[in-house]
């Protein structure tokens, strides 16, 4: 058992069949809370695909607030804004386990895939076609076009990283410090840079997929490709997004070529650099205004 539900549970037992508060007084609770329930519902949608309806989860967050009303005494001396925030988590997390389908085999072979892929990537100096994966991998493309797929309406959630902490990490604050806002911003800015400088096409999947939240289907159409394409180049976009940012905001952890002279290591090498030569303090914080929000779409400063 996590730690989350360790707490959850705890808090069950201590209160169960307990109500101190009076119904008026547990009306009003909610009314000030449900702001509340919207926030850690907008925190949680940040990180998991589109396809979870933010109305699922909102109603599992406002059934954990009322219950929360009912069981909480005050006495006890917790906060009701961190006795609510670890019930309501802890109910959004249900919810997004009770849609989370995938099975242990469609994880194994998505993994598989991801990883062939890589390798022939490496190998080929490009991304490998659909019939070069599948034979790779020893399947069908009709096979391989089912497991991206399933994998694409599984809810890729790592629920072991939101149930690690103890009830007083998973309490938000309510405004992050003046740091805390800079490191987020220039975050941002780095990210906005980074997808303005990935190539065309790219760059195209990644803002319709992601920030215009348009289906695949109508991305292939617009760019005259199959949907396993657009599922390909969203996916090595991802890949270079990630060693770009890594590049620039976590040395450490960006990826050191085998060979640094092949056709891969030299794009990805010139990527890196065109991040860099399109990048400055200024521009970065230019993306977001001071509450850290960003008013425009991808029309990043120059720098």
């Amino acid at each position: 058992m996590t730690s989350t539900d360790t707490t959850a549970a705890e808090l069950d037992a201590d209160t169960a069949g307990v109500t101190v508060l009076s119904v008026r007084e547990q009306e009003e609770l909610v009314r000030q809370h449900m702001p509340l329930v919207g926030h850690l519902v907008r925190d949680m949608l940040s990180r998991i695909p589109n396809h979870v309806h933010r109305d699922d989860l909102t109603s599992a967050g406002l059934h954990a607030l009322v219950k929360a009303t009912r069981n909480w005494d005050p006495d006890r001396g917790i906060p009701f804004h961190r006795f609510a925030t670890t019930r309501i988590r802890g109910a959004i997390l249900d919810e997004l386990r009770s849609l989370d389908w995938a099975t242990r085999s469609v994880r194994t072979k998505a993994r598989a895939t991801d990883t062939t892929r890589q390798r022939l990537t490496t190998a080929l100096g490009r991304t490998p076609t659909n019939e070069e994966l599948a034979q790779a991998l020893g399947t069908t493309t009709g096979e391989l076009h089912q497991t991206d797929s399933d994998v694409q309406r599984a809810t890729v959630l790592s629920l072991q990283n939101f149930t690690s902490s103890s009830a007083d990490d998973l309490v938000t604050e309510p405004t992050p410090g003046p740091e805390d806002m800079l490191i987020r911003r220039e975050q941002i800015g780095y990210l906005h840079h980074a997808i303005a400088a990935l190539p065309d096409r790219l760059q195209t999947v990644i803002t319709e997929y992601f920030l215009n939240e348009r289906p695949m289907a109508d991305i292939a159409a617009d760019l005259g490709v199959t949907e396993s394409r657009i599922s390909q180049l969203r996916a090595e976009a991802l890949s270079l997004l990630k060693d770009g940012l890594n590049t620039h905001l976590d040395p450490h952890l960006a990826p050191v070529p085998e060979n640094p002279a092949s056709i891969t290591a030299r794009r990805r090498a010139g990527y890196y650099a065109a991040i860099a030569g399109n990048t400055s303090m200024h521009s970065r914080l230019a993306v977001t205004n001071a509450n850290g929000h960003t008013p425009y779409g991808l029309g990043v400063p120059a720098a």
